[in-house]
């Protein structure tokens, strides 16, 4: 098995609250450590009243101080919300405190409608090559390359990832020799050329010697595929009203809801369902090693928006279990 790792967005449920949310974030990211996952990733998104972790460096620090050995990072940071120097020292403060621990995945979208957007004092009019030039502008301050110097940032030696969910982020992370991460969970249509794109293009660096490619992966899993598939309707509910312009709170599961959809939401569904596992034990199983032989990923990033805190651990728990099956025995 390759190796898994966290995406977790902090979700906030119906009757939640932002300070509940980090609670279970710094429990969840205990238990996967402990589970053996490798790393533990929060994404920048603004504006939505369902997800905690705008404010993503701090929460990394959250995450990072609740845990002793888990990789935590962004998955990711939306460069263009922000100046390069002021990313490259928050997260070489964070490396400072916990060494050899972070990663900085980063993102061109602003993570956000348009104005939210402009409240971010985001220029929505931005050249297509800014943030190449912005991302090099950051590497550069790692490298002690830039002409003002990041303190803390230079000299910390952080591993960059480019994010992407279309082929802008394949070239990019290909050119420039670093690991790339798809957002396959929820907006797979260009996942397999990109990856193809990505591999074919891949120029070796001092940072990597050859392609890496993440996925991002939904996994609801439970003891019973007919409990799985109720869970996972949270999701569902909240995918669909977002896609929608109805963004909410995570809301509790209900029986019956795909298939009381309009056509045109299960439309969206359907948009997705080829990078979701849903189901026992056994079933998730299946369906996860199925994806990884259709991609040939070399990590997964699973993640899993369930509304009850102790069924989303489950879930994970569950997963965690594909990592001990491929442990040969003492």
């Amino acid at each position: 098995m390759i190796p898994l790792s966290v995406l977790d967005l902090s979700p906030i449920t119906q009757e939640g609250s932002a300070a509940e949310s980090f609670a279970h974030t710094a429990d969840l990211a205990r238990h996967a450590e402990r589970w053996g996952y490798t790393r533990y990733w929060l994404a920048e998104h603004h504006g939505m009243p369902g997800i905690a972790s705008a404010a993503t460096s701090v929460l990394i620090g959250h995450v990072a101080g609740a845990t002793s050995r888990i990789r935590v990072g962004a998955g990711g940071i939306m460069l263009p919300n922000h100046s390069p120097l002021v990313i490259a020292e928050q997260f070489g403060t964070l490396d400072a405190l916990y060494p050899g621990r972070i990663d900085l995945g980063l993102g061109r979208a602003p993570g956000s409608d348009q104005v939210t957007a402009r409240a971010l004092r985001r220029n929505l009019a931005t050249d297509p090559d800014e943030f190449p030039r912005d991302v090099m502008e950051l590497m550069a301050y790692f490298e002690g390359q830039a002409p003002v110097r990041a303190v803390p940032g230079d000299g910390h030696e952080i591993p960059i990832w480019i994010l992407g969910s279309s082929l802008f982020g394949a070239q990019l992370a290909a050119m420039l020799g670093l690991p790339y991460a798809f957002a396959s969970h929820f907006a797979p249509a260009q996942m397999m050329d990109a990856i193809a794109l990505y591999r074919a293009r891949f120029k070796p660096s001092r940072h990597l010697d050859k392609p890496y490619v993440m996925l991002g992966f939904n996994v609801f899993a439970a003891d019973t595929d007919a409990e799985a598939h109720y869970l996972a309707t949270s999701w569902q509910q909240s995918f669909v009203n977002l896609r929608t312009g109805r963004p909410g709170r995570l809301p509790p599961p209900v029986e019956g809801y795909v298939e009381a959809l309009p056509p045109r939401g299960r439309e969206l569904l359907d948009h997705v369902l080829s990078c979701v596992a849903i189901g026992a034990p056994g079933t998730v199983a299946d369906q996860v090693r199925a994806f990884i032989a259709r991609t040939g990923a070399d990590e997964l990033m699973l993640t899993c928006n369930m509304y009850e805190h102790a069924a989303r651990l489950r879930s994970y728990e569950i997963a965690a279990g594909l990592l001990e099956a491929s442990t040969p025995a003492a």
